[in-house]
């Protein structure tokens, strides 16, 4: 199985992280469980809905490129299904270098073969061309993400979609714990 992975919320817990950058921001003037929710949306989402400034989200960029890649959990049984897949790559709005210092950090680098990141110039999700460029090159079985933005690009590409810990029912697939990735596609364990 080919799988294309999300990162943010997919692979790793990075959404913490993200809420406490935005929190440290914006002070008392959002609640933490807002900020996090308008993350999970999209960063873009949040930064409007907030209604930053300019200088607002230059301090949200500089604060993010400090945080730790120790501070981005993966998520618990996700090496399992890493290690299982034939092939796995990532599309992500991530940096790359920001990318690769987390898988780096945690060993998991050997899993991906190949990743589109915010630096190689495709179109933001959910324009497909990033998808199709990876699904070409990799044929894809799979697109895994935690928010519809990420798999509405599998699925018009007909790629059989996955949501992480997110019950759209535009999924094909819908996973709460990455240990019953298995016995949702039928396979025996890895």
């Amino acid at each position: 199985m080919n799988i294309l992975w999300d990162f943010d919320g997919t692979l790793f817990d990075t959404y913490p992280a993200y809420t406490k950058v935005f929190s440290a921001v914006l002070g008392d003037k959002a609640d933490p469980t807002e900020i996090y929710n308008k993350l999970k949306v999209s960063s873009a989402h949040a930064m409007e809905y907030f209604h930053l400034t300019d200088d607002q989200i230059k301090e949200i960029d500089r604060l993010e490129d400090n945080i730790s890649p120790k501070d981005m959990i993966p998520f618990e049984h996700v090496e399992d299904i890493l290690k299982f897949a034939n092939k796995n790559v990532i599309m992500t709005h991530k940096s790359r270098a920001g990318v690769l210092a987390i898988l780096q950090h945690y060993g998991w680098e050997k899993y991906f073969i190949d990743m589109v990141t915010y630096d190689d110039g495709f179109p933001r999700k959910p324009d497909p061309a990033s998808y199709h460029y990876l699904h070409t090159k990799h044929k894809i079985d799979l697109v895994i993400g935690d928010r519809e933005l990420d798999i509405i690009p599998g699925k018009a590409l007909g790629i059989s979609t996955c949501l992480y810990r997110n019950p759209s029912n535009i999924a094909d697939y819908h996973l709460q714990d990455y240990a019953d990735f298995f016995k949702i596609f039928n396979i025996n364990g890895a």
